[in-house]
């Protein structure tokens, strides 16, 4: 991979992508919070039931339910880092630079996918 091109974003251009992914980086924070508490609460329900996972009916159902926020709760710091770094490459003046190929990633991508870091060819390949 080549040293990554400077992209050239206006000022307006520049302030419009700040301000979206803020948005996103203040919903996604709020929503990791909101996974953090209700994770919390299903660790405390289950520690003061007399649930056995293995054998108690509604063990399985709890133990489901931890496992899915716990998901999303990954998924969402991952997104949050994602953000994160996107902002950090707006600073730098590399935003919407593919950090596979260096190439610029489409901006249909981008309005689709504020904090892509791969173009849509780098992004099909991973798979």
């Amino acid at each position: 991979m080549t040293e990554p091109s400077r992209a050239a974003l206006s000022p307006a251009q520049r302030a419009a992508v700040e301000e979206v992914l803020a948005a996103e980086r203040a919903s996604k924070t709020e929503q990791i919070a909101d996974l953090t508490r209700d994770h919390a609460g299903i660790i405390e329900a289950s520690a003061s039931s007399n649930a056995d996972d293995e054998h108690d009916p509604e063990g399985a159902t709890i133990a489901f339910e931890r496992e899915q926020v716990s998901a999303l709760l990954r998924q969402a710091r991952e997104r949050l880092a994602d953000l994160d770094r996107a902002l950090e490459q707006l600073g730098e003046g590399t935003y919407g630079i593919c950090e596979s190929c260096g190439e610029p990633i489409a901006p249909e991508r981008l309005a689709a996918r504020p904090a892509a870091r791969t173009c849509i060819a780098c992004a099909s390949r991973r798979r």
